[in-house]
């Protein structure tokens, strides 16, 4: 931990240093969230980032995890710590609308696997945040009656990111430290980006998907948003590990932080693949490339690395993601097609498009490319690259009455998340900057299966890279 001047976002240690001193409790900080999440619905423009709370809920736990404070018998770190799950999570007793108007019309009776771990640890669930509709867009932009826009703490004109996007928005705000989000092509990473905080995107497989809905079944991934790396490494090493009700993490290694908190970088050897890189605008680039530079002062070296087949890997990803939610949701699409927002109906259409033929040649590539990138991890600890190519867009005034689908911009920000998603391999994005407009900037690292440990030790030394943290226009301290 360094002490800095200026603003910093209040995290994990904020909390448990309130709690165990006495200052606060979690009843006190409660009471806090809940006079907050009423305010957020009150303001102009409102919040949106948590879409459904329950304020006697909300006092039940923390009022159990005060009596737990009293007693020192805490559960782990997590106890008394405010966090939010995305609505594609079933978290009792809300509903599990998913971004839409028509799933989700019963209070849920069952957990999600993340939602009963966070529960076992003492976390008190503020509720369940807002998210793009069916998870089909990179904006959050999201007309829902239930749902509306969610915005960006930073500039409320802007866009959160999505599909991730109240669990973003609801960190970058104060309302909570942590919130968990799935990631099946940069869901996580980009709202995290565009919101200016922490996101990690596990190994495919490593936290369970059991209890979401299971839109693309290979290429979806779990994980936090939290203000920093450490937070991030702390929720990870709680959620971390095989979940008898979900199949493909069952056969995974230990999770570890090892080598997390080493001194420096030394040994380390960062992949980049410049021509890659470089695909962004020009202050995102001009800031990743200092942060590289700062990575390599803390003693690791920079190897550059041919990332092949991009083009490739890209548009099979598409094609996977695409029709892995095409067939979970074809009955949903014959049944509820007026229901839907308009780019969730293009999307899909889209997906009915592509032939078993498509899906077949996109897996063979998904072969090949896991290949290459086992050759590259045999020479090097990581891939780094920018979080994503460009500051969050702007939000038009039609965008809240219709939505908003650009095609170009969906493409675009998902340019260094698809590798990613398509392959399994573990990402995590870290704020290093703002560009001219106050605008956060990330840069993402990657690591070889199931090594989220060397991510975390990375995107500790790339935090101290940022000189200063800009406080948030949207901002609330719970704990002032």
């Amino acid at each position: 931990d360094s002490a800095r001047n200026g603003f910093s976002f209040k995290g994990i240690k904020d909390y448990l240093e309130c709690y165990r001193s006495g200052k606060l409790t979690p009843s006190q900080v409660a009471k806090n969230i809940i006079a907050m999440l009423e305010d957020c619905d009150k303001s102009t423009p409102p919040l949106r980032a948590i879409v459904q709370w329950d304020q006697e809920q909300i006092m039940l736990m923390a009022e159990a995890s005060t009596t737990r404070y009293r007693n020192k018998c805490t559960l782990s770190c997590l106890d008394g710590i405010p966090v939010c799950l995305k609505e594609e999570f079933k978290v009792v007793p809300y509903h599990h609308r998913v971004g839409t108007v028509y799933l989700g019309t019963q209070p849920e009776t069952e957990d999600a696997t993340v939602a009963k771990k966070l529960r076992e640890a003492g976390a008190i669930i503020i509720g369940v945040s807002n998210m793009h509709e069916l998870g089909t867009g990179t904006t959050g932009c999201n007309p829902n009656r239930y749902h509306k826009i969610p915005r960006n703490p930073y500039n409320p004109n802007h866009f959160t990111g999505g599909s991730s996007s109240g669990s973003a928005a609801a960190v970058a705000a104060g309302l909570c430290p942590v919130a968990i989000g799935t990631d099946g092509g940069g869901s996580v990473r980009i709202p995290a980006s565009f919101c200016g905080v922490v996101g990690l995107k596990g190994t495919f497989g490593r936290i369970s998907c059991h209890g979401s809905l299971p839109l693309s079944y290979s290429t979806v991934s779990v994980g936090p948003i939290c203000t920093s790396v450490a937070d991030a490494a702390i929720v990870y090493s709680i959620l971390a590990e095989p979940d008898l009700l979900y199949p493909y993490g069952l056969k995974q290694p230990k999770a570890t932080l090892s080598d997390m908190c080493a001194p420096d970088l030394k040994g380390l050897k960062l992949g980049v693949d410049w021509t890659f890189f470089k695909a962004c605008d020009a202050e995102v680039l001009s800031a990743c490339e200092k942060a590289v530079k700062h990575l390599q002062s803390l003693g690791a070296s920079v190897v550059e690395v041919s990332l092949p087949e991009m083009e490739e890997a890209r548009v099979a990803h598409v094609i996977c993601i695409l029709s892995e939610m095409r067939d979970f949701l074809q009955p949903d699409f014959n049944k509820h097609f007026h229901e839907m927002n308009l780019e969730t109906r293009a999307s899909l259409a889209l997906a009915s498009q592509f032939t078993a033929l498509d899906y077949i040649k996109a897996n063979r590539q998904r072969t090949r490319s896991m290949r290459f990138l086992q050759e590259i991890f045999s020479t090097v600890n990581c891939i780094l690259t920018p979080a994503v190519p460009c500051t969050a867009p702007r939000i038009y005034e039609s965008d809240l009455l219709t939505g908003s689908s650009d095609m170009s911009l969906t493409v675009r920000s998902m340019r260094f998340m698809q590798l990613g998603n398509f392959t399994g391999i573990p990402g995590l994005v870290v704020p290093i900057g703002y560009s001219t407009a106050g605008l956060p900037i990330s840069l993402q690292v990657m690591a070889k299966w199931w090594d989220e440990a060397v991510l975390l030790r990375i995107g500790l030394k790339l935090e101290q890279f940022r000189d200063q943290t800009k406080k948030p226009s949207i901002y609330y301290d719970i704990l002032a």
